[in-house]
């Protein structure tokens, strides 16, 4: 397990004072709900004026199959053909007549509506001109005239400041939904590999392996490139920062939030091939790019070479993407048991299969993220990371954690340094623990990787990206660190919309930042800068009351926060913190 050493805080900040920890039943999990049902009933807990205090209690929290925080009912919304009707403009019938399932009555809607849930009223107006949820709009009154007419701004701020790519048409989903796309080139490019022999020849190191290729007729799986290498675009990536592909937390209007920190390089959320393929609207969603992100991939995931060259093949031909990543890193227990994710690490055939196939048929960068294998005392990344070049890779990225420590280890730097040694010419990539500027500087001294991706660090200070091209530990006050909390809001109302439902899935995502954000502890506040990932500093106090609050590792207290940027959160919104520590305060 990692040591979590403890931060030193400056004297006058610390809290000397006895604290008892309060549990929060309302942000506990229906599992750990039993147990402390079961601790209070043994006469283990006492009760106290703001929940339970704990004398042995262990709650694991809900990392999977989180309940969504807000349900919404089709009936109480305004139905699609009404909500944005600009002034002057006629009213379209909606086509589905009396099946639609929404709400029609426009000045009913307008009559009931209520004020505005915060007095500064729709970015998104304000911004771009013209709010897109209209009368739905939870800051509309500057907007809509007195019928639910949506007017346009004639000066906005910053109308050319957004423009999105890589949608789903329904023309394109139908056709995929249908089985009728021409994924021809992708399943001759596998069907060739597939059909290439192989021997394997042992050498005198049992760890190692050499793929002997021979011909089938005339021709081998190199005739079957598509585009010769020199042909192939390229990406410089020495010397660049990397924001990692998180799940959840590295959604669009945070990584539109870090580009404006500094990051070079940006990437989907993970998505799923046959989701892709299939033309699911969730997975589809997880592509889409902000035209700020001037170096974007998108990172797929699958457990064969069919379905991950179709997803290449598809993403190739219809999005604005500049390249393509394998995740062969992924350690959920739904992704590692159908073989995909740091499950294909181990199944060699069907790896060697995706990676040659991909190779040859993008003509765009295909990149490969990995962990240094599955279990802890059997790395294999310097052996995959050596064939992935023989097989066509651009760049490879090694997280030093194999998929057995998940994140209750360092990351492995030495071993890490090893990857790059054997990967070499093909530039390589590390990624794990790097929260300064000196763990960067470090890092990159000691491995000889050409680049770097940061990960928890970027969720607990953005701002990493800033301080490692200037070079310093940033102090910032705690109002620019609500001023960044207030772009996030912002960005994710023009992104997931102003209504409800948009409203509340901000709120949603600002809650899954927070889960990370409070942890980052103030420069000035430390004894010995700068806090390494791995310390948890004891109880203390900012420097004002704001400060004081964004360290909180309380969800209540991160509810409190969104509330200033977002309004009260609605009856019937519940948040459940994916770690256990988060339902204490």
């Amino acid at each position: 397990m990692i040591d979590d050493v403890e931060l030193a805080i400056k004297p006058e900040y610390l809290v000397t004072e006895k604290t008892v920890r309060k549990l929060c039943p309302e942000f506990l999990s229906e599992h750990d709900k039993k147990i402390v049902e079961e601790v209070s009933e043994n006469g283990k807990s006492e009760e106290g004026e703001n929940g339970i205090a704990p004398s042995n209690i262990k709650l694991k929290g809900q990392n999977k199959k989180r309940p969504p925080p807000m349900k919404f009912s089709m009936e109480e919304r305004i139905c699609p053909t009404l909500v944005n009707v600009a002034e002057n403009e006629p009213v379209k019938e909606c086509s589905f007549g009396d099946k639609c399932s929404y709400k029609h009555d426009l000045a009913a809607f307008m009559s009931q509506r209520k004020p505005d849930i915060m007095p500064d009223g729709c970015y998104t107006y304000r911004t771009l001109g013209r709010c897109s949820r209209g009368v739905s709009c939870l800051f509309g009154s500057e907007h809509l005239t007195d019928e639910g007419r949506n007017k346009l701004n004639p000066n906005p701020t910053d109308p050319n400041s957004s423009t999105y790519s890589n949608f789903l048409s329904k023309d394109l989903q139908k056709t995929l939904r249908k089985k009728q796309y021409d994924f021809k080139p992708s399943q001759t490019i596998v069907e060739s590999n597939k059909n290439v022999k192989k021997k394997e020849t042992r050498v005198d190191e049992p760890e190692a392996k050499k793929i002997c290729l021979e011909t089938t007729g005339p021709i081998t799986n190199e005739d079957m490139i598509a585009l010769k290498p020199e042909e192939k675009k390229k990406i410089d990536w020495a010397g660049k920062l990397y924001l990692a592909p998180l799940t959840t937390v590295g959604n669009l209007p945070f990584r539109r939030m870090c580009k404006t920190l500094g990051v070079d390089i940006t990437c989907g959320e993970m998505a799923m091939g046959d989701s892709i393929v299939d033309g699911g609207q969730h997975e589809w969603a997880l592509v889409r790019r902000h035209s700020s992100e001037d170096l974007y991939g998108v990172q797929i995931c699958g457990s064969n070479p069919y379905i991950l060259s179709k997803c290449g093949q598809l993403l190739q031909e219809q999005t604005d993407i500049d390249f393509i990543d394998l995740n062969l890193g992924c350690p959920i227990d739904g992704v590692y048991s159908k073989g995909a994710g740091s499950g294909l690490m181990q199944r060699r055939n069907p790896l060697e299969q995706s990676i040659r196939s991909l190779s040859q048929l993008l003509d765009i960068p295909f990149t490969v993220k990995m962990r240094t294998g599955v279990y802890g005392n059997q790395p294999i990344a310097h052996q995959l990371v050596k064939q992935c070049h023989e097989w066509g890779v651009s760049m490879v990225t090694v997280h030093g954690r194999s998929r057995e420590q998940r994140y209750t280890k360092l990351s492995d730097w030495d071993y890490i340094t090893k990857c790059v040694q054997a990967a070499d010419p093909m530039p390589l990539f590390g990624n794990g623990d790097i929260l300064s500027f000196e763990d960067y500087e470090a890092h990159v001294a000691s491995s000889g990787v050409a680049g770097v991706m940061i990960g928890r660090g970027a969720l607990i200070k953005p701002w990493i990206f800033t301080e490692i091209k200037e070079r310093r530990h940033w102090d910032i006050s705690s109002s620019e660190r609500f001023q960044y909390m207030r772009n996030f809001a912002n960005y994710g109302l023009e992104h997931w919309g102003s209504d409800s439902q948009g409203v509340e899935r901000t709120r949603r995502f600002l809650l899954e930042w927070q889960s990370f954000a409070h942890r980052y502890v103030p420069v000035a506040l430390l004894e010995r800068p700068p806090q390494r990932i791995n310390q948890r500093p004891a109880h203390y106090i900012g420097r004002d009351d704001m400060e004081t609050l964004l360290a909180s590792p309380n969800c209540a207290d991160w509810l409190r926060v969104c509330e200033m940027l977002l309004g009260p959160a609605p009856a019937g919104f519940h948040f459940l913190p994916k770690h256990k520590a988060n339902s204490w305060k």
